[in-house]
């Protein structure tokens, strides 16, 4: 291991303390917990503050590697609360499925939350992995724009390419029902139908819950699991480092009262939506494969929204 790989490793080891030790300042007989998944659940953990168990702050699910698997695994045995996205067993070669780890932490109280996607704010944004080559990003915001990926394939349009009201509801009426699909599914706490009447409020981007749907959805985990605590309002804006553009046609749709914005903002800074899309529209023209897996993936999507 190299000089900046110690330096990184000691920085982790800082950050999640607790779960790598145990909570230090904790009796043994203390109750704790964990919320396990992406960064939602790492914001969940957050807004369940309050609740009357001590959640420790764990790496993110895909972050996890070998070395953390003892950790985790004496972290659930000893944890009264268990909170879990959904994720498949041998998740990236490791036993850190739900099924898996809700095992390990058999005595535990333990419920699963759906990991929240929601297009019908942000209708032609959209997340493409293509095969080989999951971790690939576009430039500037990791986020496509069915627009340039249409125009990246020669099929016309841009930015400028209208939507209408009727096609936007369209979007989000079939993005809550693939909400309510997982969440069936899975058996998880229940989420979508706070997405029937969004406002911007609810979605930063299509995976970014604001506060109101976090909040929420904190709410009904302590009341599904019997906490004794209830969680407090967070005072500061969760997941907040991404912000999508707000279009007039979802405004629209939606009776929204918040003004429309044709930027994004990124790190609290303003970004042109026409400098990201001329960015990424550079950057397929020399991964064709992107584009080709993005229209597949999001073929359905596409045809609704007439792009």
């Amino acid at each position: 291991m190299g000089a900046r790989d110690e330096d990184e490793d000691a920085a982790r080891r800082r950050h999640f303390g607790d779960f790598y030790d145990g909570p230090a300042d904790a009796a043994a007989s203390d109750p704790v917990g964990v919320v396990l998944g992406n960064c939602q659940a790492e914001s969940l953990r957050i807004a369940l503050d309050g609740c009357g168990v001590r959640l420790v702050r764990t790496p993110a699910i895909h972050e996890l590697v070998a070395a953390d698997v003892e950790p985790l695994r004496r972290l659930l045995r000893r944890s009264a609360v268990v909170v879990s996205q959904p994720v498949r067993d041998d998740y990236h070669g490791l036993p850190i499925g739900t099924r898996q780890l809700l095992a390990v932490a058999a005595d535990a109280a333990h419920a699963i939350v759906p990991v929240v996607r929601f297009t019908g704010l942000h209708p032609t944004q959209a997340i493409v992995r293509p095969p080989g080559d999951a971790g690939a990003s576009p430039p500037i915001v990791p986020y496509h724009d069915l627009r340039t990926l249409s125009e990246a394939a020669g099929r016309g349009g841009g930015l400028d390419r209208p939507l209408t009201v009727e096609a936007v509801r369209a979007e989000a009426a079939a993005s809550i029902a693939s909400l309510r699909e997982r969440e069936v599914r899975h058996g998880t706490v229940g989420i979508s139908d706070v997405l029937e009447q969004p406002t911007f409020a609810h979605m930063r981007t299509i995976n970014h819950p604001g506060n109101v749907v976090v909040e929420e959805l904190a709410r009904r985990v302590a009341a599904t699991l019997g906490l004794p605590g209830t969680p407090v309002p967070v005072g500061r804006p969760l997941l907040d480092g991404i912000h999508a553009p707000r279009s007039r046609v979802v405004r629209e749709a939606f009776g929204l009262e918040e003004a429309e914005r044709e930027h994004w903002v990124v790190a609290g800074e303003p970004v042109e939506a026409a400098e990201v899309h001329a960015a990424q529209l550079a950057w397929y023209a020399t991964r064709p494969e992107v584009v080709a897996a993005g229209l597949e993936r999001h073929r359905d999507a596409l045809d609704r929204l007439g792009l």
